[in-house]
């Protein structure tokens, strides 16, 4: 059994949960549903550092029919070298991006993170590829969340830090820094150099 399957049981409970208590109107139901809530978030704060109140709070604020989250990454060239931001949380590097937000589409969010965080101005190109954050070792996460990666063009700017970031440089594919694992993997960065190489590739998706 995979090391990580009781992070797979929290995230299917946490969503039966969430979207239970988004319909149930029998009280009784609402109980029940509140009980299968405490058991994921029992499992996850007993198989992470998070402490029981944390998890609890974490899960009581996500409501509605429960979906995937949406995380958005850019892959900006310029020349054989990737841009990479410095999360400023953990020190490690990661391509820019983050959550999608309401009323944008994913290539509108990408390109606003993108700024958000390194002050490049970009344009979405590519949908390079769409991943299932839980087929890929990056460190435990309590939501399901699709990973939607595009290759964007370089148009102008200049470095700028960020409130969350603290570092922003192009690396060589062989002069790659310490990664966030939580945000991306070697693996990943390495695919998207192979695509560089071969633009003619369709997308990448799980």
């Amino acid at each position: 059994m995979s090391n990580l399957k009781w992070l797979e049981w929290v995230q299917r409970l946490q969503a039966i949960a969430q979207t239970g208590l988004s319909y149930a109107r029998d009280p009784f139901d609402v109980e029940r549903y509140e009980a299968v809530r405490e058991v994921a978030a029992e499992m996850a704060s007993t198989h992470s550092d998070a402490d029981l109140p944390h998890v609890r709070d974490l899960f009581a604020g996500e409501v509605g029919h429960a979906t995937p989250k949406v995380d958005v990454r850019a892959v900006v060239f310029r020349g054989d070298a990737i841009l990479l931001v410095r999360e400023r949380a953990e020190g490690r590097w990661t391509l820019p991006g983050g959550w999608a937000d309401i009323g944008e589409s994913a290539g509108e969010a990408v390109v606003r993170e993108a700024y958000e965080e390194s002050g490049y101005r970009t344009r979405a190109v590519k949908l390079l590829a769409a991943y299932d954050r839980n087929k890929h070792p990056h460190s435990p996460y309590p939501f399901h969340v699709y990973k939607l990666f595009f290759q964007c063009e370089l148009l102008g700017g200049a470095p700028v830090l960020s409130v969350e970031t603290d570092g922003v440089e192009f690396f060589r594919e062989n002069e790659l820094p310490e990664l966030s694992i939580m945000r991306v993997t070697a693996a990943q960065v390495a695919r998207f150099f192979e695509h560089l190489r071969h633009p003619d590739w369709p997308t990448d998706f799980d």
